[in-house]
């Protein structure tokens, strides 16, 4: 009696090797990397574009007068007189001008967060009359441009002795600016996505209103205090219309003030006004790098606590 057939030795082989490894592609991967190299050339190619007006202003603030006035990227020839004219011919000088605009901008910013911060909860987790149409009346600001309510805001202002030439006079711009309704709006907007389970479990803890914001919503608002933060510095330190109103002494001009300086009739210093420029940009620049990690760190330590 035979036993069964013994296997080929190619069949043998099939059996007793191990199968070659198969790379199966997703059908929708190769559409997916094209995509996101299309997306990563359009940001990368709009940052860019982004970065060619401050490229500009170093580049300009370089060149002489005469030079400046044509399309050349290399400065012919390459100066410094620009940023001598700027920094020493200004009056008030520019350490003035930006100690000035670090207070108007300091204060402004100091109020966003504290009126921002309790009007935004309380517009989103207190219970009170007319609340949604308290915060339409809100929003409804942002319609109304300075323009159609300095002479109000003037008047009121001369009556309250802040149009002054004495220093309180900043104090008429930041109550100006004290708190701004897109600032508002983007706390109450935050403290409606944080879960209510938080306050809950405060209130069975016996804490009330003011504690619950002080120990529970506030630490957990990190992300919009830094964005309220950089938006209202950035507004403040860039603000031109409210100082020209109030600011009655030169020498509590702020810095976009003293630039206007360089600009006359007839005639614009434009290596002047570039240098002075580059240097007004660095503080934001620097705020919003410091925010930025700060914003990445809000978000981790959020997420965990959540």
């Amino acid at each position: 009696m035979t036993g069964p057939a013994e296997p080929t030795t190619a069949a043998a082989d099939a059996i007793v090797a191990p199968s070659q490894p198969i790379t199966v592609q997703a059908a929708g991967d190769s559409g997916r990397s094209m995509r996101r190299t299309i997306a990563y050339a359009l940001l990368i190619g709009y940052s860019l574009l982004m970065l060619i007006p401050f490229i500009w202003q170093v580049i300009t603030s370089f060149k002489t007068e005469s030079d400046a006035l044509r399309l050349t990227v290399i400065p012919q020839p390459f100066t410094l007189e620009g940023w001598k004219t700027g920094f020493l011919t200004l009056d008030p000088s520019i350490p003035q001008l930006f100690l000035n605009s670090v207070i108007v901008a300091g204060l402004v910013t100091l109020t966003n967060l504290v009126l921002a911060s309790t009007a935004g909860y309380a517009f989103a987790r207190l219970r009170f009359p007319l609340r949604e149409a308290l915060f339409l009346a809100v929003l409804g600001t942002l319609m109304i441009p300075d323009q159609l309510r300095f002479v109000p805001v003037y008047l009121i202002e001369r009556q309250l002795g802040l149009i002054t030439r004495n220093p309180i006079n900043y104090l008429g711009v930041v109550l100006i600016l004290a708190v701004e309704a897109q600032q508002l709006f983007l706390k109450r907007q935050y403290f409606m996505s944080l879960p209510r389970d938080l306050e809950e479990a405060a209130k069975i803890d016996g804490a009330g209103h003011v504690t619950t914001f002080l120990r529970v919503m506030l630490p957990l608002a990190g992300p919009a205090l830094a964005a309220v933060s950089i938006l209202a510095f950035q507004g403040a330190w860039n603000g031109f219309f409210w100082p020209l109103l109030i600011l009655q002494n030169q020498d509590h001009w702020t810095l976009p003030l003293g630039l206007f300086s360089f600009r006359g009739e007839f005639r614009t210093d434009w290596p002047a006004l570039m240098s002075v420029t580059v240097a007004a940009i660095l503080p934001i620049l620097f705020m919003y790098i410091f925010f930025q990690k700060y914003f990445v760190q809000s978000v981790a330590s959020t997420g965990v606590k959540g």
